[in-house]
């Protein structure tokens, strides 16, 4: 099997220590759920809830003096970053720091871990790549990255000589409660040596030979298959994901509407989100999260998230806190949240446009 995985109760409290997660034989233990790793140990982290021990992810990346989620990226880990062992072993060997790493458990379709065409200079164990496979199903863990962790993990594989980070095309990546990760960042094989192995022609999927068997093939190099474009520099927390939702004055037809049209990369099309919408008294809205309802508005396919953000961050003001939500279709996508007191307000009617 590609990694040995412990199965645990998801609704468990008590952290797990990196015992319980050896890294050894390559790519070691992964975990059957998604979790939160600091000090040595993984926090069950509950998607369904969004929560660490009962406490919003981000309030518990706070608390451990770490950047909140709007501020990482989605990096797809397929091989042994998946192993909390390997991750203390990145803090350790390469300084990569205390900030807690958030690892989501995630299933990928139609891509899969293979064994790589050259063995690893420290230990002589074979590594996995990654490449095209139609149809094929797996699980893997997908982090979301701050830009230090990516840093250091740029050093590890040796970007841009055994491996090149990428915007991953290829195929479908979906957390276990269903929504999808578009183009997640990845890194993929860019020297000889981690190319994928074709024996017979053929990739061998890590799932199906064991590190042992591994090291023992003989084969060929070959092209993985994969659309995944090199990226150049950093990522940075705005670019993903390129959607946006809006329920106000930048609605379409509304009178801010012209702040966003501009970098629009497609129709805005109706959508909700879970929440509900307040009348503020003011003449625009608040979306509040954490209820029951679906607050309507519109979903916007962004060009360049980056570039647009920082115009409606200044034009939200310190009243509204920008952060990453989900469309009831799946989508993953940006919107402004009140951050302000509720006192007074009072929700808005069902329907309300």
């Amino acid at each position: 099997m590609h990694g040995r995985r412990l199965s645990r109760h998801p609704d468990r409290v008590a952290p797990l220590p990196d015992a319980d997660f050896p890294a050894d034989p390559y790519p070691g233990v992964v975990p059957d759920f998604s979790f939160a790793h600091v000090d040595g140990e993984s926090h069950v982290l509950h998607t369904d809830s969004w929560t660490v021990a009962d406490t919003p992810v981000d309030d518990w990346l706070a608390a451990h003096g770490a950047v909140p989620c709007s501020q990482r990226v989605p990096l797809l880990a397929y091989g042994s970053n998946r192993c909390p062992s390997k991750i203390t072993w990145l803090r350790r060997a390469l300084g990569m720091g205390e900030d807690p790493v958030v690892a989501l458990r995630v299933r990928t379709r139609d891509v899969a871990a293979v064994w790589a065409s050259g063995l690893r200079r420290r230990d002589g164990q074979r590594p996995a790549v990654l490449a095209d496979a139609p149809g094929v199903v797996e699980e893997h863990v997908v982090w979301l990255a701050t830009s230090e962790q990516i840093a250091v993990l740029d050093r590890c594989e040796g970007r841009d000589e055994r491996f090149r980070l990428a915007r991953l095309r290829t195929g479908e990546v979906h957390t276990a409660d269903g929504v999808r990760i578009p183009e997640p960042w990845c890194y993929v094989g860019h020297g000889a040596i981690r190319l994928p192995l074709l024996v017979d022609g053929a990739p061998v999927r890590c799932a199906d030979l064991t590190q042992e068997a591994a090291r023992g093939l003989a084969g060929e190099p070959g092209d993985d298959g994969l659309d995944a474009p090199t990226v150049a520099g950093t990522p940075h927390g705005d670019e993903w994901p390129a959607a946006l939702f809006v329920y106000g004055l930048l609605q379409p037809g509304q009178p801010s509407w012209s702040l966003v049209a501009p970098h629009a990369a497609g129709d805005p099309r109706r959508a909700t989100v879970v929440g509900s919408v307040y009348d503020t008294g003011l003449g625009y809205p608040a979306l509040r999260r954490g209820t029951a309802d679906r607050a309507p508005g519109w979903l916007v396919p962004v060009r360049d998230p980056a570039a647009l953000l920082p115009v409606l961050d200044e034009y939200e003001g310190g009243q509204y806190r920008r952060e990453r939500v989900v469309a009831a279709d799946g989508t993953i996508c940006w919107s402004y949240v009140w951050a302000a007191p509720f006192d007074g307000l009072r929700p808005l009617p069902a329907g309300w446009r």
